[in-house]
């Protein structure tokens, strides 16, 4: 038979009516239990890889942000160092040319002192003019 299935006939006889009985047993595979477990296996492993992904994800967002965070304190330290480089180039600036008005100042002081000094002199050499010198004898 092509139906793969077992036939069995039975024929029975009683004293007043003969009986004929038949059984068909079928015994087929049946792929259903299989379709089930492949379709749980399948989504089985599309789990296990969207976890491993989701962690892996996790660890390059974290790592992302610790880069993120560094990259913002060097750009902080180095906008500071600019900061500090401007204003010691501002504080040089102010002291070179605080520097140069002491010095001309000192230079104005000196030249004024001279002069008063020089002025005394000169007076003091004309109030003390030497006596005129006795005719000889």
């Amino acid at each position: 038979m092509t139906d793969k299935g077992d036939y069995i006939e039975r024929t029975t006889e009683g004293p007043t009516v003969v009986r004929r009985e038949e059984t068909r047993v079928v015994r087929g595979s049946s792929s259903a239990g299989w379709v089930v477990a492949a379709v749980i296996a399948v989504v089985a492993i599309v789990g296990v890889f969207f976890y491993m992904s989701s962690q892996n994800s996790q660890a390059d967002l974290q790592a992302a942000r610790d880069q993120g965070a560094v990259q913002a304190q060097i750009d902080n330290a180095a906008t500071n160092a600019q900061a500090a480089a401007s204003n010691a180039s501002e504080a040089a600036q102010t002291s070179m040319s605080n520097a140069a008005r002491a010095t001309e100042n000192a230079a104005n002081a000196a030249a004024d002192r001279s002069a008063i000094a020089a002025d005394r002199a000169a007076r003091d050499a004309s109030a003390t003019a030497p006596s005129p010198t006795p005719p000889p004898q």
